[in-house]
């Protein structure tokens, strides 16, 4: 009789955060997670855990053009680290893209009317005929040849053209006698 009887209220309710404190002591413990393994691997808690793929997709376009969404990825973007992992993780796709646009005729076109595009031309003489754009390419030009590498390659094609010279000299030289 004492065991079905209720208590005295205060000693039967135990405090939530006791109880959450002892739920979360027993998951961590090899038996809790034992238990929740077990219980990922059931079937039908497994398809009611699997959202559908029209789910995910809602989520993620409602997630994406929210107000909210728009505000996270602007800040996001406005670290320059993020901006970088963004854009490497997305490098190689952006170059498979570009190949495939680039062998795609409709898109050649656009490129090839954009580039006979008049105002485009004249901007592009513009931009070429500027001052800043002649410092620049000094600047460039200057940095090439001060580079060791470059030195070597003109040094090699100066030695080459010389000996090139030199053997159709003795050629024409044969020829004459």
């Amino acid at each position: 009789m004492f065991g079905c009887a209720p208590r005295e209220q205060g000693n039967s309710q135990i405090d939530y955060d006791e109880t959450k404190k002892m739920v979360v002591d027993i998951l961590k413990t090899d038996d809790g997670k034992k238990a929740i393994q077990e219980l990922m691997m059931d079937e039908t808690m497994k398809q009611s855990l699997v959202m559908s793929q029209t789910e995910v997709n809602q989520a993620i376009e409602s997630t994406l053009t929210s107000e909210k969404g728009s505000e996270f990825w602007k800040k996001s973007f406005e670290d320059p680290k993020f901006a970088e992992a963004f854009a490497q993780s997305m490098e190689k796709e952006h170059e498979k893209l570009l190949k495939n646009l680039m062998k795609d005729p409709d898109y050649q076109k656009m490129m090839i009317d954009l580039l006979k595009n008049p105002e485009l031309e004249a901007e592009t003489k513009e931009i070429l005929k500027s001052q800043e754009y002649r410092k620049h390419l000094q600047t460039v030009i200057s940095e090439t040849f001060e580079s060791p590498l470059f030195k070597t390659k003109l040094q090699d094609l100066l030695i080459k053209a010389a000996e090139d010279m030199q053997s159709k000299e003795t050629q024409s030289k044969k020829e004459d006698e």
